[in-house]
């Protein structure tokens, strides 16, 4: 039987930056898939009650606004998948690029970086 994660436990997962995530974005293909991150989100990010240090939590919540803004831009799809009681790895998938852009899709992902 596998023990259960409490709710904010540090469990050790590759690190994924805004960045990177952008960089994915620009090269994937329809339908690959990323994880950018495994927790849960909505806790991990919020000061009060993360447990992550904070250049983690903040680094954390700025993927979090990349990935909503990517799939605001109509990118990626985002999803989750429950791995465990209060744990869910949340995923990106690529969309099929968009026939007519206005700008070119590293413009549209630096716009939204910089807002």
């Amino acid at each position: 039987m596998v023990a259960a994660t409490p709710i904010g436990a540090r469990v050790a997962t590759p690190k994924l930056t805004d960045v990177e995530l952008y960089a994915w974005i620009a090269q994937a293909e329809a339908g690959a898939r990323i994880e950018y991150h495994r927790g849960f989100l909505g806790i991990d990010v919020t000061p009060v009650i993360s447990t992550l240090p904070e250049p983690e939590r903040r680094q954390l919540a700025d993927l979090g606004q990349a990935a909503l803004g990517a799939f605001e831009k109509g990118l990626v799809h985002l999803v989750q998948e429950r791995v465990g009681p209060d744990r869910f790895a949340y995923i990106a998938v690529a969309r099929p690029r968009p026939r007519a852009a206005n700008a070119s899709l590293s413009a549209l992902l630096l716009e939204e970086r910089a807002a």
